[in-house]
């Protein structure tokens, strides 16, 4: 499966694939107005055996197939450990 990787300029570390380059009609309306501009970073093929970064292929490869988009959010920083009193 091929997905198309768009970079949100409004979002910083927002990443939106497609299924479809250029396919930006399958984003829901306020998901596109919020995401802003988006800027085409890469296509990758998505196969059993690829890694990702920050997201899970397999996942990725089914929201493809179901709504044929995935939103990767940045990543949540870690929580602050407190030093014991």
């Amino acid at each position: 499966m091929q997905a198309y990787v768009y970079k949100s300029q409004r979002k910083a570390d927002t990443f939106v694939y497609l299924a479809t380059r250029d396919d930006f009609t399958v984003l829901p309306e306020p998901l596109r107005t919020q995401l802003g501009a988006l800027a085409f970073v890469l296509e990758v093929a998505l196969t059993p055996e690829r890694r990702l970064a920050r997201e899970d292929a397999a996942v990725v490869r089914q929201n493809l197939a179901a709504r044929g988009f995935h939103i990767q959010f940045p990543p949540q920083p870690d929580p602050i450990h407190r030093p014991d009193a």
